[in-house]
């Protein structure tokens, strides 16, 4: 597989050079599922053998991520969301519970949009999702392209100092392995956190009559005490 991959590119890259970084990883970023950060590391493999320059593969990598992320954001915006407004009381929209999903996502966008960057198959979704959710644009914009920048040259230097094709593929393997321990914790809190807040509302709700009860019952024990 590892050698498949690294034959794909290396055609590409004879044939297009820093163009494939950019409309990888420009598209990736805008909702295909295409491996932008795989090209971004054997672009730095290959400015590491001296057939490209590093700083322009990191320049090109974060123009085209924070670019795809906004035609993500535009897609999701301009095209998504107008759609589930309409159809938002149908069987569908109350299956997929619009109101709850959006504050959900506005509540964390500022990780979700700098955060998701960094990990493989959220990455996809970021731009798309703050669209879709309404995110205010002047915010996802400045942790958008905060999280591109970093991402460009943290990506492109970590393929640099390995400077050898298999080490970034084990890399890669190890390091999807690690982010996807982190999101199954990161999912069982806010589940647990969930279920807390929502028991701790049904006790308040559940003791509201029965305080109302005794409160309204005084008054009468007080008459009848007279």
């Amino acid at each position: 597989m590892a050698d498949a991959i690294f034959n794909t590119l290396t055609d590409f890259f004879a044939q297009y050079g820093y163009w494939v970084i950019f409309f990888g990883v420009m598209l990736e970023n805008a909702g295909l599922p295409l491996p932008g950060e795989t090209v971004l590391l054997f672009a730095s493999y290959l400015s590491f053998q001296g057939e490209l320059e590093i700083t322009k593969v990191m320049a090109v990598a974060a123009l085209a991520a924070a670019l795809g992320d906004n035609i993500g954001y535009l897609l999701g915006r301009f095209l998504g969301a107008p759609l589930l407004e309409r159809y938002r009381h149908s069987f569908l929209g109350r299956l997929l519970r619009y109101e709850k999903a959006q504050r959900f996502f506005l509540r964390h966008s500022n990780w979700a949009v700098f955060t998701g960057r960094f990990i493989t198959g959220l990455r996809v979704f970021a731009g798309p999702f703050a669209g879709f959710f309404r995110m205010p644009y002047l915010r996802f914009f400045l942790f958008d392209v905060s999280g591109a920048i970093i991402w460009g040259i943290g990506i492109g230097l970590i393929g640099y100092a390995l400077g050898d094709w298999r080490a970034i593929v084990a890399f890669v393997t190890r390091f999807h392995r690690f982010t996807l321990v982190v999101i199954a914790l990161v999912i069982t809190l806010l589940v647990i956190r969930s279920r807390r807040r929502k028991r701790a509302r049904e006790a308040s709700l559940s003791a509201s009559p029965s305080q109302s009860a005794v409160s309204s019952s005084s008054p009468i024990d007080s008459s009848e005490n007279q």
